[in-house]
């Protein structure tokens, strides 16, 4: 699902349990394109891990993912990936977690969060 603006879903088709619209969209324009496969893993994270994650994140719009300095063919363009920033949360964990829910790609090289993505299996 694509809009051109997070405020634009319906309340009852949102299909997050734990996530509000505003927090996997875009944080340039607030547009927001919706992953089913990809935000039900990130619910099962969550639900798994027991305590809330926040996102640094989610889907980017293309001008967004350029000015952020993102590769030009992120995950992030097309919904399927999320930073999760750590707050307190153990990396290896999230990781073990984030496998298990269905999560394939995994960016573990950073100090603040870690990159999760539904794409094709793959770590860094």
């Amino acid at each position: 699902m694509i809009y051109s603006h997070w405020s634009e879903i319906p309340e009852n088709a949102w299909p997050s349990i734990f996530f509000r619209p505003l927090e996997i969209a875009c944080r340039g324009d607030g547009s927001i394109k919706i992953d089913a496969h990809a935000l039900s893993c990130l619910d099962n994270l969550r639900s798994l891990l027991g305590r809330p994650i926040h996102l640094s994140s989610a889907y980017r719009s293309p001008y967004r993912n350029a000015a952020c300095g993102g590769a030009p063919k992120s995950v992030h363009l097309t919904g399927k990936a999320y930073d999760v920033q750590l707050r307190g949360h153990d990396k290896e964990e999230i990781r073990k977690v984030a496998d298990q829910v269905g999560f394939k790609g995994m960016g573990l090289r950073y100090n603040t969060f870690i990159h999760l993505d539904t794409s094709r299996r793959r770590t860094w």
